[in-house]
């Protein structure tokens, strides 16, 4: 189990690695919720943000933002990037599963400007956790995907050119981007573990080389 000290404590928020995965009993056993108020979206590397309450039915979305303390939200990943999101002055937690289509259709400053609209969020008070995904040095990425994620983030430190490929850090892409929509850099803590270096603790799809187990990443107000 993996938690993040960035948190206030009104929140209980972590990631989670092999040996808890996305076993929602036994993320409900570590959170002291029960499993059927622990909710994850439907996910289909979309750029869809929504909102819920204590109404959990299945949508398709790859973000979740909620100011309902009943309710636990959560994210299950396999490299892709892991976000948590909580505003520590209007109680609102949310949720990102960032692959890099997601990451190149802007989701988490679509969840940000979300949490803004319908919260009155304000980016100075938002904290940000980015969990463990796979990093740059096991991400090699052709041309069409390192330019849709330049396009819309401009240039900055989270790529490497190697040859004919570009090796991408996702998790550096939607800290800047996070950046950029007014969140403090102080508040966001990225995690430094790449799920592909270390097969014994996380799931990866690249490293399996086909479909394997999921990880997550859980948020609840307290």
């Amino acid at each position: 189990m993996i938690i993040d000290g960035i948190f206030d404590k009104g929140v209980k928020a972590f990631f989670t690695d092999k040996r808890v995965g996305t076993d929602l009993k036994r993320v409900s056993e570590v959170a002291s919720v029960r499993k059927e108020m622990i909710y994850i979206p439907v996910q289909r590397h979309t750029d869809t943000v929504i909102v819920i309450d204590s109404h959990l039915e299945p949508k398709i979305a790859d973000a979740v933002i909620t100011n309902s303390r009943d309710v636990m939200i959560g994210v299950h990943v396999a490299d892709c990037v892991p976000i948590l999101l909580y505003d520590r002055a209007r109680y609102v937690a949310g949720v990102v599963h960032a692959g890099w289509r997601g990451t190149a259709a802007e989701i988490l400053k679509k969840t940000i400007r979300m949490m803004m609209d319908m919260f009155c969020s304000s980016p100075s008070d938002i904290l940000i956790a980015i969990g463990p995904s796979i990093r740059w040095c096991c991400y090699a990425v052709g041309s069409e995907v390192h330019s849709a994620i330049k396009e819309v983030t401009g240039e900055g430190d989270y790529y490497r050119e190697k040859g004919e490929v570009y090796c991408l850090d996702l998790s550096s892409v939607n800290r800047y981007q996070a950046l950029a929509m007014g969140i403090i850099e102080r508040h966001i803590r990225i995690s430094e573990e790449c799920t592909c270096c270390h097969p014994e603790r996380f799931y990866s799809y690249r490293y399996a080389k086909g479909p394997t187990g999921r990880q997550g990443g859980f948020i609840r107000i307290m």
